[in-house]
């Protein structure tokens, strides 16, 4: 029973170091990583985003940003292993070793009689019939009897003075350090003690099972149901018009969750009153269009009045709970995108190819919501593709700012930004009639809108030239710069509630057939998963061309240098199509900042394969067609369109006049790509 006791209170302390052995790592670990990161601000530091709190760092907001799951759970481990510390401290007693001389306060080796002498001395002063105390009396049993045994009786005396034991050699003992109800079980306690197991090796498992499978069942890895993946696939075409794609958008089952209230009635009609110029709905019936409207599902309704509100900063005419919903919808806008993308490219034609026209289209309503600017600011206007959306994304614009210096021939945000330093200054303070902190706050935005440059290449690996059937290997290099200096950064979104990454989306197209040959997602974010990434590819690349081993490392190195000064590297591959020449287009769009996207133009000449398995064509002349300055046409001012145009989208009569047919003499099979504005 002793033992069992011992034993039972060694548990706490086996608990501890159990808890000890990975928490104190892990802690260590957290904390090295956290003094690690660079101290940098990567937001946009204007006014309108430093009013709207989205950054601010409150009290509130810091422990929200603490308040995550690990965290949480590593801050409770602390405090259990604080608990369990102080309850050994307070339960734990040192553990006496029976010393007999020390008991009746002799010297080792003391004579017969001084023991006699010493006991008689310690019974006066501990003997039940002298002192009544039960203390006095259970140390006189325990110790002083015991000790003047183990002296006066040979046999025990000599095991003491050998062994160190009146009861002689020792055997070792070892027991298991539970706690004593474990080890003391009854017929009841057994039971609940079964049930105890059976519960948390076998239930509690087994319900977490069914749980995580259940909603992999309902969800995708990036958290979107499996149902507005169907709806995304079934509603998306290859002619959907960039004006049309919020109508698949707001199709999600994510929005179909949100409730529908009857007290949501009266706002939305208000709502409705409000953003009713940008439903696209056909003035000529508009009681037609508007009945039309509201027969539609009702939560179809509320999703496409609550983006609208986003895209013409209406949100401040919800309700609270309205608001909540407005609120969540933006929250989940982001990645439903990112599906709704992918259900774009996915492959639909024979040749494994996506659609170029929707893909273009769900990027520009992204960058809409993000920095909600309404999707009529996107008509063509003042000789710009782009019309005055490019403008409504910086602060303190509007449209009346846009038309007064599109009189100084300042028509594009391109414009803009090539103007100098003061000449930019006394546009916006004098033309724009903004205050020299506004005016500030524009060229704090400017600084931090990415610029792209892009350099593709397309080649067979090990070959001179590209013959039809061929794998082609496509190699892109994204380079950004900013004025600000940074690479990695969040974007100017003022009225988008929640932290938004910049993503960029690579799409090597053909516009006049709609086919998306190559696409790939970039972000600038984490560097070094792109130097492990680039390194890898060009390694793989290198080391399949037969390169040395030196060659390959040269390569590496260049590539990690490359990263690190802000690119980024994008590798794909693609069969090469029928015999022909190709006009192919790569796209690098950006999700979160309208008008900052760039497009490379690039020519492929695909030979015709031949019997024998050579390659025929002019090899000895240049391997590379390259196409500087193509020029395109320069679009008619308009003033009002019933529907806005992608500022990608070309006419049908260009088209059929870059359709491939015939070979160019003197070109070779490899491609390059040009920048074109």
């Amino acid at each position: 029973m002793g033992a069992s006791e011992e034993n039972g209170a060694l548990f706490p302390i086996f608990v501890l170091t159990i808890m000890a052995l990975p928490l104190v790592p892990y802690t260590l670990v957290k904390m090295l990583s956290a003094f690690s990161k660079k101290a940098m601000a990567i937001h946009c530091q204007c006014s309108v985003c430093s009013r709207s709190g989205k950054y601010r760092k409150s009290i509130f907001k810091r422990i929200s940003n603490f308040s995550t799951c690990s965290n949480l759970t590593l801050v409770l481990l602390w405090i259990v292993m604080g608990v369990l510390i102080y309850y050994i401290k307070q339960t734990s007693h040192e553990v006496k070793v029976f010393e007999p001389f020390s008991i009746l306060g002799l010297e080792p080796g003391a004579s017969d009689s001084d023991i006699k002498k010493a006991y008689r001395r310690l019974s006066i002063q501990y003997h039940p019939d002298k002192n009544p105390d039960p203390e006095a009396h259970d140390y006189f049993v325990e110790y002083i009897s015991k000790a003047y045994q183990a002296l006066t009786d040979p046999v025990s005396r000599e095991n003491f003075e050998k062994y160190g034991h009146p009861d002689g050699r020792q055997g070792l003992q070892m027991g298991i350090a539970l706690p004593s109800f474990l080890l003391n079980i009854d017929g009841v306690s057994g039971g609940i003690l079964l049930l105890g197991i059976v519960g948390a090796c076998i239930l509690l498992p087994l319900v977490l099972a069914v749980i995580y499978l259940s909603r992999s069942a309902k969800y995708t890895g990036n958290y979107v149901m499996h149902q507005t993946l169907s709806a995304y696939y079934y509603f998306m075409k290859p002619s959907l018009a960039p004006s049309k794609v919020l109508d698949v958008f707001i199709k999600a089952a994510e929005f179909m969750e949100i409730p529908v209230r009857r007290s949501d009635g009266e706002p939305l009609q208000k709502l409705f009153v409000l953003v009713r110029s940008e439903l696209n709905l056909d003035l000529k019936n508009i009681r037609q269009e508007q009945t039309k409207f509201w027969k539609q599902h009702p939560a179809f309704v509320k999703a496409e009045l609550l983006i609208q509100a986003q895209l013409t900063h209406e949100s401040e005419a919800l309700t609270p709970a309205l608001l909540r919903d407005f609120r969540r919808m933006l929250e989940l806008s982001p990645r439903l995108l990112e599906e709704l993308m992918k259900m774009a490219l996915i492959p639909r034609t024979a040749q494994g190819h996506g659609w170029l026209r929707p893909a273009i289209g769900v990027v520009e309503l992204s960058q809409n919501i993000i920095q909600a600017v309404p999707l009529s600011a996107r008509k063509v206007a003042g000789g710009s593709s782009e019309g005055v959306a490019p403008f409504l994304q910086l602060p303190h614009f509007s449209e009346a700012m846009v038309k007064k210096i599109a009189r100084k021939k300042v028509r594009t945000l391109q414009d803009l930004c090539d103007m100098t330093l003061e000449n930019r200054v006394e546009l916006l303070t004098q033309v724009a009639g903004l205050s020299h902190t506004e005016s500030n706050d524009v060229e704090v935005v400017l600084e931090m809108m990415p610029s792209l440059t892009v350099d593709i290449t397309c080649e067979t690996e090990g070959e001179e030239g590209i013959q039809e059937g061929d794998i082609v290997t496509m190699r892109v290099w994204i380079t950004l710069e900013r004025g600000s200096g940074l690479v990695a950064a969040l974007p100017h979104a003022p009225y988008y509630p929640f932290h938004k990454e910049e993503n960029f989306w690579l799409l090597l197209a053909d516009s006049v057939s709609n086919d998306v040959w190559v696409s790939q997602k970039v972000s600038f974010m984490d560097e070094a998963v792109a130097i492990t990434a680039a390194s890898k590819a060009i390694q793989e690349l290198k080391e399949g061309s037969g390169a040395s081993l030196k060659e390959t490392n040269a390569a590496v190195r260049e590539a990690v240098e490359r990263v690190k000064s802000g690119s980024r590297l994008v590798m794909g591959k693609f069969q090469a199509p029928a015999e022909g020449i190709y006009n192919l287009t790569a796209f690098c769009l950006c999700d979160s900042w309208i008008g900052c996207d760039k497009k490379t133009n690039l020519k492929i000449k695909i030979l015709k394969r031949s019997r024998a398995g050579t390659r025929t064509g002019p090899l000895s002349e240049e391997g590379a067609v390259t196409e500087d300055g193509i020029e395109e046409e320069e679009q008619e001012e308009e003033d009002e369109y019933d529907d806005y145009e992608s500022e990608y989208s070309e006419d049908e009569e260009d088209g059929k006049d870059s359709k491939r047919n015939g070979v160019v003499p003197g070109a070779g099979a490899a491609a390059v790509g040009s920048d074109d504005e």
